[in-house]
């Protein structure tokens, strides 16, 4: 498989074995190094769900753009190992590929998002003629990779030539969002994925009625014509409101867990959801189960475990 125009270097093909094994998602956005005091590792949300979406079964295939330098050869390098599709890597002859520095300050992290980077020029004929030829059964974006214009350009052509499920994962990332990139997006979601506290912003920048997360979070369906709203909280678990009025919420129980850092944990609760959505699960299993393993994710350093072991007791137990 060659690269596209704008490209010059040859993406290795994943092996033949693993490729179209399970339902298709198109993932858009950034892929970025996340940058720790003490080394630098592949992070993104987009590549996050996708990384974890392949360990579960899935076929995702990641529409992003990367610099043509040394942590575009690692994606690629970590795709291909992974057996995930490399069609959707643009390359970027201007622009470096994407980094953040993550700070950890009073138990919690800090992300220091560099400006003008590959991801934020995602060529738009390019993507949306990628997701044409997968055939997605669900569409993943977010906010971060629309921050400027080109990719926001291209997101909008993606998303108007589809007509699947999209899954709009918020993650706010100040200052790098505006109200009216969130109006666009909500309007093309079917699916809003956020935390309580982005909830809770929302409900200011858009003056949504109501006196609880729960009627902000119906108001806001009722307004931008969405299916359902996904709203994690941290250790406190989930909920979710649907357009037809049907509520559910899980708290978790057990021993509470020993955690590392909470980088990635949100990307992969949204990963488990969307699987759960794509398997048909009951909507309370599935909240537990991501809830679960985004404990879990909580337990490493960094957003995504370093061998697929990790990932083996959960697809034994959800098989069962």
């Amino acid at each position: 498989m060659k690269e596209t125009a704008d490209q010059t270097r040859t993406i290795p093909d994943p092996p033949l074995s693993s490729r179209r094994s399970g339902a298709t998602v198109a993932l858009f956005g950034e892929v970025l190094a996340d940058v720790f005091p003490d080394r630098s590792v592949l992070g993104g949300a987009p590549f996050n769900v996708a990384r974890h979406l392949k360990a579960f079964g899935l076929n995702p295939v990641l529409i992003t753009r990367t610099g043509n330098d040394a942590l575009r050869d690692e994606l690629l390098q970590t795709m291909a190992t992974s057996g995930m599709e490399t069609v959707g890597v643009q390359c970027d002859q201007n622009y470096p590929t994407g980094q953040v520095k993550v700070h950890f300050e009073a138990g919690t992290h800090r992300f220091e998002i560099l400006p003008e980077q590959a991801y934020d020029h995602i060529h738009a004929t390019v993507a949306r003629m990628v997701a044409l030829s997968i055939h997605p059964q669900l569409v993943y974006f977010g906010t971060l990779a629309q921050r400027h214009p080109v990719s926001r350009s291209a997101l909008r052509m993606m998303l108007n030539s589809s007509s699947v499920p999209t899954f709009f994962d918020v993650n706010l990332r100040a200052p790098w969002y505006d109200s009216q990139i969130l109006r666009r997006s909500l309007r093309q979601a079917d699916t809003v994925k956020l935390n309580n506290e982005e909830m809770a912003i929302l409900a200011e920048l858009f003056a949504l009625p109501g006196d609880t997360l729960a009627g902000h979070a119906r108001a806001f369906m009722q307004m931008f014509d969405i299916g359902q709203v996904l709203v994690t909280c941290g250790v406190e678990g989930a909920w979710l409101v649907r357009r037809d009025g049907e509520e559910v919420s899980m708290q978790p129980h057990g021993a509470p867990i020993t955690v590392v850092d909470t980088v990635g944990a949100g990307d992969g609760f949204s990963a488990v959801f969307i699987l759960g959505k794509l398997q048909g699960w009951p909507a309370q299993q599935t909240l537990a189960r991501a809830h679960e393993f985004a404990a879990a994710i909580c337990t490493l350093r960094g957003a995504a475990p370093e061998h697929a072991d990790f990932y083996q007791p959960f697809l034994s137990a959800w098989r069962s």
